[in-house]
């Protein structure tokens, strides 16, 4: 029996993230769930997950805007499952910063966790990547093509994301493939008056499906990516509902 295939998702405690920890889960995967700073959650999702199949899931804890902990989150993992398949770059901060607002913690932040640590956790995942034959899935966002108003810091992040998509799919075939998933309107932000009940009907009303996505949405394509699509590397698929289409 050959052993099944093992990815390490971050910030996939809650939310996307777990969603996408479960899709992987029942396509047959082990994971590896990264959180920052909720535990409790994870342990919760990993307890699901082994239920299911027994030592299938593993929590690891680590802050992404430590350079540190980048490679130390993926030796523990290779250390823990004995190899690595995939790596989903899912954890993200997001928030507003409006031009003469910013500052340096906004850029560590914003820039660290949707730019930086998914380009160091990538350059440390490589060598384990390369001998399983691997790949690397970023989140993305709609709006690291078609910036958002209010959000200037956090649109060019996403889109560094998107650029080093396309440029580790250059640099890393063809032994690994690199794609990404952009999502647009799925989850609204958590904790935030950013976007009003109007503002929302507005967002939904631009869509070509008239409707709010779901998580699974982006799992089941994170799903496809990983595991349905061998010939495909430096894409980027939006899952937006068609709300790109004519933005």
């Amino acid at each position: 029996m050959t052993n099944p295939p093992v990815v390490l998702v971050t910030g996939a405690a809650r939310r996307v993230g777990a969603e996408i920890v479960r899709a992987l889960h029942a396509a047959g995967a082990c994971v590896a769930i990264h959180y920052r700073a909720s535990a409790a959650d994870a342990a919760a999702l990993a307890a699901e997950l082994n239920a299911a199949r027994d030592e299938s899931a593993a929590v690891f804890g680590a802050d992404l805007l430590e350079m540190a902990a980048l490679s130390q989150l993926v030796e523990s993992v290779v250390a823990r499952f004995g190899r690595l398949d995939a790596l989903v770059n899912n954890a993200s901060s997001f928030y507003a910063t409006r031009v003469g607002a910013v500052d340096t913690a906004a850029w560590d932040d914003l820039v660290g966790s949707n730019f930086k640590a998914p380009l160091f956790l990538a350059q440390a995942a490589v060598p384990h990547l390369e001998a399983s034959g691997g790949c690397i899935v970023n989140i993305t966002d709609i709006h690291a093509e078609r910036p958002l108003k209010g959000y200037p810091l956090y649109c060019a992040a996403k889109a560094g994301l998107l650029g080093l998509t396309r440029a580790l799919a250059l640099e890393l075939g063809p032994r690994v493939r690199v794609n990404a998933v952009a999502p647009g309107p799925i989850e609204w932000p958590q904790g935030t008056s950013d976007f009003p009940p109007a503002e929302r009907t507005a967002i939904i009303e631009h869509t070509l499906l008239k409707r709010v996505g779901s998580p699974a949405d982006i799992a089941r394509t994170v799903k496809f990516l990983v595991f349905d699509a061998p010939y495909v590397t430096g894409q980027v698929i939006n899952v937006d509902g068609g709300r790109t289409a004519h933005l």
